[in-house]
């Protein structure tokens, strides 16, 4: 069933040149169902919305291009302390500027079931934004914060982003990568003020 944003995407054609949706995690089937992945996961909700399959870039990093548009996902394979340097090749050679990226993190300051979205902004504590401005020396790039904080036991926060979520939790963090997923395409369709307005609510 197609959701309220994809239906309004036939309506609206016009999008920002060069956009980007980049997804931050660490590669492999160990990190896979941990709470720092969810960046990867809501990539992947991208990809397989829009019948698209991540391919090896020209450097540590996989990617995809959007059929007749000028929009791209990614995702970094340095594991997530070094995003930056897979984020710095990536739009060297696409020629994409910094600003025109939209970086999708976990956040375990925001509970779980809420998202969060940024024009711009310091690292948080997060390890995978610090890289990113770092090698970037820039902190104008828009982010989607998403929630992954259940409970009270949340520290050390190294071993409670690299936990799976419980089962029950689970359920919500689904539906959450749907909402993050539709974000993106707000933004593309919409702007990002007009979803920040509508999703940070």
């Amino acid at each position: 069933m197609k959701t309220k944003i994809q239906k309004r995407m036939k309506k609206r054609v016009t999008i920002s040149k060069m956009i980007s949706f980049i997804g931050l995690g660490n590669p492999g089937n160990e990190y896979a169902s941990t709470k720092h992945n969810a960046g990867f996961w809501v990539i992947d909700e991208l990809c397989r919305r829009w019948k698209i399959s991540l391919q090896s870039g020209k450097g540590s990093y996989v990617f995809a291009k959007r059929k007749n548009i000028d929009v791209f996902l990614m995702k970094p394979t340095t594991g997530m302390n070094r995003s930056g340097t897979a984020i710095k090749e990536f739009c060297n050679h696409q020629e994409i500027p910094l600003s025109k990226l939209h970086v999708i993190i976990d956040d375990i300051d925001l509970p779980l079931g809420k998202l969060r979205i940024r024009p711009k902004g310091g690292d948080g504590c997060h390890r995978g934004l610090e890289s990113i401005i770092y090698q970037n020396g820039n902190i104008h790039f828009p982010r989607i914060r998403f929630g992954i904080a259940v409970g009270s036991n949340l520290r050390p926060s190294e071993d409670y982003v690299l936990k799976s979520f419980k089962k029950k939790d689970q359920i919500l963090a689904n539906e959450m990568i749907v909402k993050a997923a539709d974000a993106a395409e707000s933004i593309l369709y919409n702007g990002l003020n007009n979803t920040m307005s509508k999703f940070n609510a």
